[in-house]
């Protein structure tokens, strides 16, 4: 995502124009979506001016959508609905993101959602007593340090929105070596792929037993991260696996799916 750019197209179109302007963009969408360079898009329409319009669009980058889309029979067949309107056109640029983003709070974090602390204590407590009983993993985690499960629980707390007590604890001065700390402690253990299934399996058991919200827009978005995060440290555990650079801790929000209305 850091290399795609989002542009900004203010359009002014006069309000007898406006319904044949929105059928056009309709049309206009089929080939833009179809597009290998755009990521999406968007036209809002102006409460307070109707006249006002603004397309939105995520390009895969700048030159992509410069060099490769408007060079492309998709940019022709896009540009074919849209021409009736370019001299309605009153800005037109390209936009880098910045890291000034996030949720508001009327999204809550999944952290939030669980319930805060407390949830994810309670989940690697269980999930960790149920580790050492396993035939499986058990021998992964010989010799386990006492303080191991509420670690685990801070680093959850924070990918999922809770407060960055794992970065500050064990990410130096600025935080961005969290990752890198926790990463760091999957070298050499030489996780194989049924370990890494029977992992996943038995956090999705705890998370049970731990009483962790069990809607279908939480769990789909908490297993998302569990997936992912396991098949990371599969890879750091191998023989081949590269050390990472400084990295803070990723932060996982909701999913496709809109987060549980009761």
């Amino acid at each position: 995502m850091s290399n795609h750019t989002v542009e900004y197209i203010r359009y002014r179109v006069p309000a007898d124009r406006s319904a044949e302007f929105l059928a056009a963009y309709t049309r206009a969408a089929v080939p833009l979506a179809a597009a290998p360079q755009c990521v999406d898009y968007e036209l809002t329409r102006c409460e307070e001016d109707f006249e006002h319009f603004i397309l939105r669009i995520t390009w895969t980058s700048t030159k992509d959508h410069l060099e490769g889309f408007r060079s492309s029979e998709h940019f022709r067949d896009f540009f074919a609905h849209i021409r009736p309107y370019v001299e309605n056109i009153e800005e037109m640029r390209h936009y880098t993101p910045t890291s000034v983003r996030g949720s508001g709070a009327a999204t809550p974090t999944l952290y939030a959602w669980a319930g805060g602390e407390e949830p994810f204590a309670r989940l690697t407590e269980v999930f960790y007593e149920k580790v050492l009983a396993d035939d499986l993993l058990a021998p992964v985690f010989a010799g386990l340090a006492p303080e191991h499960a509420a670690h685990v629980a801070q680093w959850l707390g924070e990918v999922f929105g809770g407060p960055a007590v794992y970065s500050e604890e064990h990410g130096g001065d600025d935080g961005s070596g969290a990752h890198a700390h926790m990463v760091a402690k999957h070298f050499g253990k030489g996780i194989t792929e049924p370990q890494r299934r029977r992992w996943v399996n038995l956090i999705q058991d705890a998370a049970d037993e731990a009483g962790l919200p069990t809607d279908a827009e939480f769990r789909s978005a908490f297993v998302a991260y569990i997936e992912w995060g396991t098949r990371l440290a599969l890879y750091f555990s191998g023989p081949n696996a590269a050390r990472p650079t400084g990295q803070p801790v990723p932060l996982w929000n909701w999913g496709a799916a809109p987060p549980y209305q009761p």
